[in-house]
């Protein structure tokens, strides 16, 4: 793989040694990625036949040849690339992308870079390593500068649920976290709540801003002011959740109903209830965000809002792939339905309110 990476910088020389074109230079000409040149001079398939010609036209005017010993095949990777690991969701969106990989009959690498200093850098060290042919970004932000040397080695970007505005031009896929919000909430209302607790997840990150944003729609659609000491915040984990509905069940006037914006944070909200002796959906209804495949088997069920994570998946999977073949996405910026799963944790609010202090005595 180190061969191939040194092929797309230094190119082929002529007899006296002079260095003639590069696959980057060729790439730029003939208006496509680095890697499709590459694949048209490994003489794999998955090339559209107007593409193909174009660069071997440009490849025969130039006069490239590969250089003496590079391997005739180069290897068939894409870089998937989270913030954090330690999650279901995550999972899913691995699922995703691993099915259509191999499909294609490309290999996956997954990496986490946890925020920390020179984490990303030293993914990009590994990247240029082993030639990869693009990469999917979830929800994690690369510093401008990497963004930059990703397009100047030609590895396509798509983004899974951006965490902020993208700062390239990348290809972006989400789901309608704004919808889910709002479809969340108007069941709650539909029960009969008017004081619904919302524990938020990072509002550094869109899909947790648009699900904020669909619980106060839905409340203003129905005439009931929004209550601030009723929005808390979180981190989408169980923890989070854990402490946000203690907090919710300290005011002096609790709510009846809280919509959580994950599903840990919903299980976690259901432990901290279960802690104090309150029963869901009896004393309290609670709502998640996601439908990870472990909450149809809590207790109660959990009602949630799904999220096609796996399909989020397949598709950015597909957007790059194209990309990298130097087939345009059909549009920048795709969301998939998200569905209300209406389950056992959730009821009409019950008339009489139970101690929130401690555990309820029989």
């Amino acid at each position: 793989m180190a061969g191939e990476r040194a092929q797309h910088t230094t190119g082929s020389r002529s007899p006296d040694g002079a260095a003639k074109v590069t696959i980057s230079e060729i790439a730029r000409e003939a208006g496509v990625s680095v890697p499709t040149v590459s694949r048209v001079v490994n003489g794999r398939s998955d090339v559209s036949p107007a593409t193909r010609a174009r660069v071997e036209d440009l490849l025969h005017r130039h006069g490239y040849r590969r250089r003496p010993g590079t391997p005739a095949t180069r290897a068939a990777l894409l870089d998937l690339v989270f913030n954090d690991l330690d999650s279901p969701w995550a999972v899913e969106i691995i699922r995703g992308v691993e099915e259509v990989a191999h499909e294609q009959g490309v290999g996956t690498v997954v990496s986490a870079i946890h925020d920390r200093a020179g984490a990303a850098r030293r993914w990009m060290t590994n990247l240029r390593a082993r030639a990869s042919d693009g990469v999917i970004l979830v929800t994690s932000v690369l510093e401008p500068g990497l963004h930059d040397e990703l397009r100047r080695l030609g590895v396509p970007l798509v983004v899974i649920d951006p965490a902020g505005s993208p700062a390239t031009q990348a290809p972006t896929v989400g789901a309608t976290n704004w919808a889910g919000g709002m479809a969340a909430t108007e069941h709650l209302i539909g029960l009969g709540h008017r004081r619904i607790g919302f524990i938020e997840g990072p509002r550094r990150l869109l899909c947790s801003r648009a699900r904020l944003d669909g619980y106060r729609a839905a409340l203003d659609g129905a005439g009931v002011a929004v209550d601030d000491e009723l929005v808390v915040p979180g981190d989408f984990y169980h923890e989070s959740g854990f402490t946000a509905m203690n907090r919710l069940l300290e005011l002096a006037e609790p709510p009846t109903a809280v919509f959580a914006a994950s599903d840990q944070m919903a299980l976690g909200a259901i432990e901290a209830l279960r802690q104090r002796g309150l029963r869901v959906p009896e004393d309290m209804s609670v709502v998640g965000f996601d439908d990870l495949p472990e909450v149809r088997w809590s207790s109660p069920p959990l009602t949630t809002v799904r999220q096609p994570l796996s399909d989020m998946g397949k598709l950015a999977a597909r957007a790059v792939l194209d990309l990298a073949r130097s087939v345009a996405p059909a549009s920048p910026r795709v969301e998939l339905a998200t569905e209300l799963v209406i389950r056992a944790s959730t009821a009409r609010p019950s008339t009489a309110r139970p101690s929130t202090t401690g555990p309820r005595r029989t």
